[in-house]
């Protein structure tokens, strides 16, 4: 298999995945801002917010509206949403969970406790 070849199959599988993630009706084009950018690509509509990249462009420039120039989650990453808080934070990875990745992952299970899925290691 040539690389290229390659590459276009893990492209195609990513896309995949993103889409599978939503309902069929929530997958769009769109863009989102992360960090200090706008990113845009093919997902869900909670999370690819803006429908251009001008529209995200404008966001950024008023960074005053963007919930996460605040830094609302003490890890993670902070993702922009039209929900109410209008944030919400990616704690995977972190060792973290909670609305704003504040609880330490539990080390030890817990009788009766669920295991928050930010806290499980595949």
């Amino acid at each position: 298999m040539r690389p290229s070849t390659a590459l276009l199959i893990a492209v195609f599988s990513c896309i995949q995945l993103a889409v599978w993630a939503c309902d069929a009706d929530q997958a769009h084009n769109g863009c989102k801002i992360y960090g200090a950018s706008c990113t845009c690509g093919y997902g869900c509509r909670t999370e690819f917010i803006y429908r251009t990249r001008r529209a995200c462009l404008n966001a950024l420039r008023e960074r005053s509206s963007n919930i996460c120039s605040r830094l609302p989650c003490l890890r993670g990453n902070c993702i922009q949403t039209v929900q109410d808080p209008g944030f919400t934070c990616k704690c995977e990875g972190t060792g973290f969970y909670g609305q704003r990745c504040e609880k330490a992952c539990p080390t030890v299970p817990v009788r009766g406790m669920i295991f928050p899925h930010e806290c499980i290691v595949i």
